[in-house]
């Protein structure tokens, strides 16, 4: 398969997927996460995967969030279809898959990036790494599910802390 925003990669039966938009700082657009999909579905359907990493191009960014400048201008009603879309498509289909996906967390992972951390089975990240749902300054709220999966991952005191105050967290 060739994409255009992505790098798939296999090597011992474990499949790599790679945003490769560093430029933008691998921000999630519709058509990276139409790729994204296609590439999870097609490691979820080959037996000879025993895992999937997923992790983004560069030192700076797993994945700065989503890219503003598509849907800037979305009135209600598409940035309601647009959140629904990418949650169907790639944040509940990663949680759901069979095999596992290991999340590999370089740099900035903010906004969908850290939500996209949070499907994944297994988070690890590099010492560069930083966390958070920064959207309540954009005066917007986690839209792939970031509020229900940070709570079951650090509980209600800190997941409400993070999302009220757009704070970031460290590796350490």
């Amino acid at each position: 398969m060739h994409f255009e925003n992505i790098v798939t990669a296999t090597e011992n039966n474990i499949q790599t997927i790679t945003i490769n938009r560093p430029d933008k700082l691998n921000a999630l657009n519709k058509k990276t996460i139409d790729e994204l999909h296609q590439a999870f579905d097609a490691a979820e359907k080959d037996t000879a995967i025993k895992v999937i990493i997923i992790t983004g191009s560069g030192q700076k960014a797993f994945v700065a969030g989503a890219d503003i400048s598509e849907f800037a201008s979305f009135t209600v009603e598409q940035g309601k279809a647009l959140s629904a879309e990418g949650h169907k498509k790639l944040f509940d289909f990663v949680q759901n898959l069979t095999t596992p996906v290991i999340a590999a967390v370089n740099g900035f992972a903010l906004g969908g990036g850290l939500e996209l951390a949070m499907s994944c089975h297994i988070r690890v990240a590099s010492d560069n790494a930083k966390m958070g749902l920064p959207e309540v300054s954009l005066g917007v709220i986690p839209g792939y599910g970031g509020t229900q999966r940070l709570a079951q991952l650090v509980g209600k005191g800190k997941a409400l802390e993070m999302i009220m105050t757009a704070d970031m967290v460290s590796a350490k």
